[in-house]
C-alpha cells in the first residue's frame, strides 16, 4: 500500500530537515514533535542506525475541521514526514492523507483531507 511521497534529494541530512521544516511553515504546518530515531535507538538498544528523523506537522485549523468531522481522527494525526539517509543519500517523505479515506467510512473527512493533501504536496514538491 502505498501511503504517502518519498524522493530522494540532493540537500544534505541536516539541510533537509531545515528546508522541510520551513516549507510546512509556509503552508500552515508546525512541527509538534521531533523524533531522533537514530539517537532513540542508541541509548534505548544500543543499536546504531542511520540518521532518521520524524517530524510530526499538525496544521491547527485543518486539525480542528477533522476533530469536527470525526472525533477520534487524532489516532491519525500529526501529519508525519520524515528525512532519512540510505546508501548515502537523504530522503524525504511526507505522508498522503488521502489514505484517511481508506480508512474512515466518513465522506465528510474527504475535503479535510484533499486540503491538506494539497498543501503537504506542494511542500514535498519543494524538495
Amino acid at each position: 500500500m502505498h501511503y504517502g511521497f518519498s524522493k530522494k534529494v540532493t540537500l544534505p541530512f541536516d539541510q533537509a530537515i531545515d528546508k522541510v521544516t520551513e516549507e510546512l511553515k509556509k503552508e500552515g504546518f508546525g512541527v509538534l514533535t521531533t523524533i531522533d530515531i537514530k539517537d532513540t535507538l542508541k541509548k534505548k538498544i544500543n543499536v546504531d542506525v542511520p540518521r532518521y528523523t520524524i517530524l510530526g506537522a499538525c496544521n491547527p485549523h485543518f486539525s480542528h475541521q477533522a476533530l469536527q468531522v470525526e472525533t477520534e481522527i487524532g489516532l491519525l494525526l500529526p501529519c508525519n514526514v520524515i528525512v532519512y539517509e540510505k546508501d548515502g543519500s537523504t530522503f524525504v517523505s511526507v505522508f498522503d492523507p488521502m489514505i484517511m479515506e481508506k480508512i474512515i467510512d466518513n465522506p465528510a473527512m474527504h475535503p479535510v483531507a484533499e486540503g491538506v493533501q494539497q498543501k503537504l504536496r506542494r511542500v514535498f514538491d519543494s524538495m
